[in-house]
């Protein structure tokens, strides 16, 4: 193997020194393959430049929503802290045990309202025993319900006095699973709450809350579309759960209209004109832009979305490109959504960065185009002068007729496995095969059938060897097989499997017409006299071979005739 690769090394060096053009062309491909190299670094800069640019005026607007997100769920969870300190605590107040005594009278009804100085805290709104029993995500536990109750009446004077016109929160409501309900908008007329509470425990802000749904316990956002709501428009719903002692009393949620988050937005963007700025849900929900109406820059197809929703789920915040656009994003804090900002190629080239982009945009497909130009006519000539050697090499080494190895390239290996095997001290075998009446084919049917006999034979013998074994053609219709590794005692069962699989096939050598042909084989191994010469070895083996023609042919014979 190690003179194969030299020799192969020398021929190529000879054929570079006869087309010195062959150089000159590798020389430019190294030069070209640099400068494109140079060139892509500084666009990979460059964009990294830009995207920091973009990241930064996205951070700032997205900071900006944040913290005036920041102050509803604040307050939604200073409203959970109450609760739980209520529940912990009870206030007595005579008012308050006298309203949870009304609920005893109360509970019975298919609705009913507890109202307790409605002028300074909100009333509850309930339903009757028999509604609470007919779903397993309720529960009416009577020695809890009097703390929940005096508890959720004082939330309910925090929300009146927390909720004021003109704010960005449309609603705060407690939704208790022992049947009951406290919203700051107060609407809802008598008959109408038995209805309203069985909306509000349907709603995945509310089923979605329990300790397998949110083992965290912490703040999670939902949309809730109008049609299924009593606030007449969508909005988005923040919800967080009410634990106390292990035991879970209900859902607090705060929702937000459309407007008002589209405001939100407007004013974190606070006048900065460059690019649209989209507000979305953890589920790439539109809820608000900064643009005035819907265009065709902020729109994504669905191939788009999934390509935003794959960048956005690797990342807190990064930016694609998305054909002429670049988005950028930016996860909230205080929201499980993602504000987008698009950037059209025309606003970006525009500036500095867009006028450098073009210039080395212009360079890097100007030297790709040559690079590929040079490489598809360097490929053509490599792979035409490596398909050239193959083939010669293989002609070198190979009988064409039998496609096994020739005298030759069977010598050669033949010594170099002897070699190995006697440094390694491992039996070394040879098997020497002559095809019996050969002749009679030629004289009886010609020769392309002795041909086709002689091919047969030799996928026959192929097809009979061990993995390592190497085969080849050293005569007429003579063959030799070296087993490097193999035993005498395997070596004949090799052979023996070799005759059989001769005699047994019938070779077509013309049309309708078969021949039977059957092979002598001698056997010679190291075992003998531990002698690892290929020659002396196949010597023996040709002389056991005659012998088996003298014992009448289509025979194996491993030992010579002076031994038993």
């Amino acid at each position: 193997m190690q003179r194969d690769t030299f020799v192969a090394k020398k021929n190529l060096l000879g054929r570079w020194r006869s087309h010195p053009g062959q150089i000159v062309n590798i020389c430019f491909l190294v030069v070209l393959v640099f400068s494109t190299i140079l060139t892509w670094r500084e666009v990979v800069v460059l964009e990294d430049a830009y995207i920091s640019s973009q990241q930064n005026h996205l951070e700032n607007v997205s900071s900006a929503l944040d913290r005036q997100l920041q102050f509803g769920v604040d307050k939604l969870l200073f409203f959970r802290n109450s609760m739980g300190a209520a529940l912990h605590t009870p206030l007595a107040f005579e008012v308050l045990h006298g309203a949870v005594e009304r609920f005893r009278q109360l509970r019975y009804l298919p609705y009913w309202q507890l109202a307790v100085e409605t002028q300074r805290t909100l009333p509850l709104k309930g339903v009757s025993d028999a509604f609470v029993e007919k779903t397993e995500l309720l529960a009416r536990d009577d020695s809890k319900i009097d703390n929940e109750l005096s508890a959720a009446l004082e939330v309910g004077y925090l929300l009146k006095l927390a909720m004021r016109p003109n704010m960005a929160e449309k609603r705060v409501v407690y939704v208790s699973r022992a049947g009951f309900y406290l919203a700051s908008d107060g609407v809802a007329q008598n008959a109408e709450i038995a209805s309203r509470y069985y909306h509000l425990v349907t709603r995945p802000w509310f089923t979605l809350q329990s300790d397998r749904e949110n083992r965290a316990r912490g703040v999670q956002w939902f949309i809730t579309p109008a049609s299924s709501g009593y606030m007449g428009e969508d909005a988005i719903t923040a919800s967080v759960p009410v634990y106390f002692d292990r035991y879970w009393y209900g859902v607090l949620a705060m929702d937000f209209t459309i407007p008002a988050m589209k405001k939100l937005l407007v004013e974190a963007v606070d006048g900065r004109n460059e690019g649209e700025y989209q507000l979305y849900d953890s589920r790439l929900n539109l809820i608000a832009s900064s643009a005035p109406s819907v265009n065709e820059v902020g729109t994504f197809d669905e191939r788009e979305v999934a390509q935003i929703a794959q960048a956005i789920s690797t990342d807190t915040a990064g930016g694609i490109r998305l054909g002429p656009r670049f988005v950028s994003w930016h996860r909230l804090d205080h929201f499980s959504g993602v504000i987008l900002r698009i950037h059209t190629l025309e606003e970006g080239v525009q500036g500095d960065f867009g006028s450098i982009s073009i210039a080395l945009a212009l360079l890097w497909a100007l030297f790709t185009a040559m690079l590929l130009i040079s490489w598809l006519v360097i490929r053509r000539m490599v792979s035409n002068m490596y398909t050239m050697q193959n083939s010669l090499q293989w002609q070198a080494w190979h009988d064409p007729l039998t496609r096994l190895n020739n005298r030759g390239a069977l010598f050669e290996r033949a010594n170099a496995l002897a070699a190995v095997c006697r440094q390694q001290q491992v039996p070394f075998s040879v098997i020497q095969i002559d095809l019996d009446h050969f002749k009679d084919v030629n004289d009886r049917f010609g020769h392309q059938a002795g041909d086709k006999v002689l091919a047969h034979a030799a996928s026959l013998i192929a097809s009979a060897m061990r993995g390592t074994d190497v085969a080849g053609r050293v005569g007429g219709e003579e063959f030799c097989v070296v087993l490097p590794g193999a035993t005498a005692e395997q070596a004949a069962a090799v052979a023996e499997r070799i005759r059989a699989r001769i005699s047994s096939k019938q070779i077509l050598v013309k049309k309708s017409t078969t021949v039977c042909v059957s092979a002598s084989l001698g056997v010679s191994s190291t075992e003998e006299n531990e002698a690892f010469d290929f020659e002396q070895l196949q010597s023996i083996a040709d002389a056991r071979l005659y012998l088996a023609k003298q014992q009448g042919r289509n025979q194996v014979v491993c030992r010579g005739p002076d031994k038993k």
